[in-house]
């Protein structure tokens, strides 16, 4: 049997052949790849503040994690939610990292932490220091989903034979195209009990299979989420507080005119 190399993948099951549809909680996406967070499988709104995008976390809530291939090429995406790769819950770098594969424009949904070949534990957000992180004993990085993409590198197809007239025809094709204009060119910090983070929860069926691939040397995407329970995404002030709630909501129902009448008189007519 061939030795696995260090270049091998993992290949999600569950894949569809699209998105469909997104609601208003439209997906994080950098041109390769998208990203969204589910809950009963319906998308988490994106918050772009402070120079990145947050969700609100729900208590005890499970999650799933929702990626689609926007592009023609299988990407190899290194997802990790804590600082922990979702497969292995290992911490290297997204490089040597183990991947899923997506097809060209499909998407898959990772439901939870991979734990054998045919199953995983979900997602669900709990506090930090009940989470999945602060068993491992690796705290550094909760609260943070990543996905990192690579694209395939596909080989070109073998030369084909060329006779004397193919090759004064290509020969022709090229001396127009050389004519044609150019296109321009440390110590874990302590966890507490009221941050989100992510527990690894009920066992689920979820088989996968190994490939190896060749891959890119750059990301073709790289997407970074943030979660936090909504008294944080208050105090972040990436959300209003419930007074300023309130005081928005009535100055959104605020009209310019309501009936006829004179302006009152403070002075009294006087």
């Amino acid at each position: 049997m061939k030795k696995l190399t260090p270049t091998l993948l993992l290949i999600a099951m569950t894949l569809t052949l699209s998105l469909g549809g997104l609601s208003r909680a439209e997906a994080v996406t950098e041109n390769a790849l998208s990203l969204e967070i589910l809950v009963n499988g319906t998308p988490l709104d994106e918050l772009p503040a402070r120079g990145t995008t947050y969700i609100e976390a729900v208590k005890y809530a499970e999650y799933s994690i929702r990626l689609r291939n926007n592009t023609g090429s299988r990407l190899a995406v290194a997802l990790s939610v804590d600082g922990l790769n979702t497969i292995d819950a290992k911490t290297s770098d997204p490089k040597t990292a183990s991947k899923w594969v997506l097809d060209p424009w499909r998407t898959v949904t990772i439901d939870g932490w991979q734990i054998g070949p045919d199953s995983a534990r979900k997602f669900f957000f709990t506090s930090e220091d009940k989470s999945y992180g602060a068993w491992l004993g690796k705290t550094t990085n909760l609260g943070v989903v990543e996905a990192v993409a690579y694209r395939e590198i596909v080989p070109p197809p073998p030369r084909q034979p060329v006779f004397k007239k193919d090759r004064d025809d290509a020969s022709g094709m090229r001396s127009q195209e050389s004519a044609a204009p150019s296109a321009a060119g440390k110590a874990a910090p302590a966890p507490v009990d009221d941050f989100a983070a992510t527990g690894i929860g009920r066992k689920i069926d979820n088989r996968v299979t190994r490939v190896e691939m060749r891959l890119e040397s750059s990301p073709a995407a790289q997407l970074r989420l943030r979660y936090e329970y909504r008294q944080q995404l208050v105090s972040l002030g990436v959300l209003p507080s419930p007074e300023e709630e309130q005081a928005l909501a009535r100055r959104e129902r605020a009209r310019g005119f309501d009936g006829f009448e004179f302006a009152p008189d403070p002075w009294g007519g006087k």
